[in-house]
């Protein structure tokens, strides 16, 4: 039996439904039953041929609810097999897929998440309060402000340009340019110093700044590779692409969060080593200085590892975006596809850049909570061993969002669009209720409950906008500029970081939170208007209406991508779900597939020609059943099908 497939065009046009030769007429009803098997799947259609979008409500969730204990128990099943094979296996495969995938977040997340953790070192008492402390004596304080925006704005570059290079070149070579990126800038970071305490933080800020370039390609990188090895690169559509895309993309991101944990854990451990076992101030300058610098050159060893691993062991990463170059006759930047998607998919830039900005706002912003309540809780403290430990405590929490995410992403009854909402709908109530509220939250009666939301407006952070915007900036546009919208979309959110960071140098801490609230009613706005909801949605047909559109026939696809389950609000306002029609759809994608039997056909018969076709993903001739050659051979007499003629051409075989 064949595999699943999308038999995508390979030069769409309109159905001419006047035409001799109508597929499903022509059909035996066991020749229905494996054209139903290849083109409706079971984790999508139920066994009447229905796509889960159109059945009702409580349908639905009946439909949703078997297919989900299903492949809990197949799994299930799976990992207990392999335990039994081997007790560790399931590690190593949780490893191999998830953590590696993710190593350069989580490598990323450590080192960012550490700037944050080292500057109140700085500026502790016996380390170099002169310097970091205001009023700065001995440095310079813009430099000092510089700290943290040259970190973003080198994020912002790297996002843009590797996002652009990464759609130019491949995604293999960005993989490796930000890795090589990463660990220079780990060795600049671990060996900056001045002849002045000024120049060492001259030399800070530039190290960061060049370290946050690899940084910011990292987003684009991940997102776009993970997503597409899922997918793969030939015609073969699985049911892990379906059923599990989002997890895998997602467990890949919450590797940043184990990042931030280990490094909020190495920073403790190290200064305890360094200051003789004592977290407590005063601290000597050579004690900062190793715990600063040993902290750094930790990451720099499995940076220059994944340096290694993405140049000998990740040589098929870009095989999916070579392919849409090679179908589309492209070689280079793929400009008509760019302008292509700012037509026909520039609301949703609005929906996956106005997001992440708003939700770079919040999760900048909870770092409120915590100075305010330490302050309340320990009032003399000048220690800065509470606020990292509260740290580590507020990662864990945020940990456990991450999973929670990547566990009910692919949910059809939740999914991305409606975890989204709710992350900022929760965030925004955890912030507005303080806000109006301030002085009684701040109190030593009520500080358990500032606490409590602090804690869970970083669970619903993560569990909502932080782990949905990374996916979706990706998954809702065209391989060719995939990395270009996720890297313009993630610069957005790091504008939303920068302007955070300027914003709050200039108003009080109640303020702030009068401010930060209504960038979630913002989020949760640009989320229920332009972005599309692609949960349980085949990603190969997407790239299959892709097609369509860039051969000028949009209106001439009909397919589940134009679903209205699979629409923003503001596509289907426009009209674009009219287009659906699930019995045209069946047709085309037979007649699509005939296209593919008979080019499958001309190679077998054209010896001469074995050099042409080389892309084994591309034309996999074994997916062939002997059934399905059959029903082609039999009705291939009736001349070139009227569901792929260009518009207009006359049929010369009536």
């Amino acid at each position: 039996m064949a595999e699943y497939r999308d038999y995508g065009p390979a030069a769409p046009h309109g159905p001419d439904m006047t035409g001799t030769h109508d597929p499903i007429h022509d059909m035996t009803p066991n020749e229905r039953q494996i054209f139903d098997y290849l083109l409706k799947p079971d984790d999508s259609y139920n066994e009447n041929g229905v796509y889960w979008g159109d059945m009702s409500w409580l349908e639905q969730i009946s439909f949703v609810s078997k297919g989900d204990a299903q492949e809990t128990k197949r799994e299930a099943s799976n990992v207990w097999a392999m335990f039994k094979k081997d007790p560790l296996s399931p590690v190593s495969y949780y490893f191999k897929n998830m953590v590696l995938p993710g190593a350069g977040l989580g490598l990323e997340g450590y080192v960012l998440f550490s700037i944050g953790n080292l500057k109140p070192l700085f500026e502790a008492n016996g380390s170099f309060p002169e310097c970091w402390k205001k009023p700065h004596s001995l440095c310079n304080a813009t430099w000092i402000a510089a700290v943290e925006y040259m970190e973003i704005s080198g994020i912002i570059v790297g996002q843009i340009l590797v996002g652009i290079l990464g759609d130019w070149l491949g995604r293999r070579w960005g993989l490796i340019q930000d890795a090589t990126i990463m660990f220079l800038g780990l060795l600049m970071l671990t060996a900056a110093w001045g002849v002045t305490q000024n120049g060492w933080v001259i030399c800070y800020v530039w190290s960061l700044f060049f370290y946050g370039i690899g940084v910011g390609g990292e987003y684009p990188m991940t997102a776009t590779s993970g997503m597409e090895n899922a997918v793969g690169s030939g015609k073969v559509s699985t049911k892990e692409d379906r059923l599990h895309r989002g997890r895998k993309v997602t467990s890949a991101f919450l590797m940043q969060g184990w990042g931030q944990f280990f490094n909020q854990v190495f920073l403790i451990l190290l200064l305890l080593i360094f200051h003789h076992g004592s977290g407590n101030p005063p601290y000597s300058k050579l004690a900062v200085q190793w715990t600063y610098r040993v902290s750094f050159a930790i990451p720099a060893v499995g940076t220059l590892w994944l340096v290694y691993y993405r140049t000998f062991k990740m040589k098929s990463a870009g095989k999916q975006l070579a392919a849409a170059k090679k179908k589309s006759k492209v070689t280079g930047y793929d400009t008509d596809s760019l302008k292509l998607t700012f037509t026909y998919f520039g609301p949703r830039m609005i929906a996956t850049a106005g997001a992440w900005f708003a939700n770079d706002v919040f999760f900048y912003g909870n770092k409120l909570f915590q100075s305010e309540f330490i302050s309340v809780i320990l009032p003399d403290n000048d220690s800065i061993m509470p606020g990292w430990l509260y740290n580590l405590i507020n990662v864990g929490v945020s940990l456990v969002g991450y999973y929670l995410a990547s566990f009910l992403i692919d949910n059809k009854l939740y999914g991305r669009k409606r975890m989204q909402m709710i992350g900022f709908l929760m965030d925004f109530i955890l912030f507005v209720v303080p806000a109006f509220n301030y002085e009684r939250y701040k109190s030593v009666e009520h500080i358990k409950e500032f606490q409590t939301m602090y804690f869970l407006s970083s669970f619903f952070n993560q569990f909502g906008p932080n782990a949905v915007t990374f996916l979706v900036a990706a998954e809702v546009y065209p391989t060719p500029i995939r990395a270009t919208a996720h890297g313009v979309s993630a610069a957005a959110g790091k504008m939303g970081a920068l302007l955070a960071s300027v914003l709050y140098n200039y108003i009080d801490t109640q303020m702030k939170f009068y401010v930060v609230p209504w960038f979630g009613l913002m989020g949760m706005l640009v989320t229920i208007l332009f972005l599309p909801d692609t949960t349980g949605l085949d990603l190969k047909e997407q790239e299959r209406r892709w097609q369509y559109i860039r051969a000028g026939h949009e209106s001439d696809y009909h397919g589940i991508a134009v679903h209205p389950k699979h629409l923003s609000w503001w596509e289907r306002w426009r009209g674009v779900g009219r287009y659906y029609d699930a019995d045209m759809d069946y047709k085309q994608k037979i007649e699509e597939m005939r296209a593919d039997w008979e080019a499958s056909e001309a190679r077998k018969a054209d010896e001469k020609g074995k050099g042409e076709w080389d892309d084994d993903d591309e034309h996999d001739d074994s997916v062939w059943s002997s059934d399905v050659s059959t029903f082609f051979e039999k009705t291939k007499g009736s001349g070139t099908s009227p569901l792929l003629k260009p518009k207009g051409e006359k049929d010369y075989s009536e």
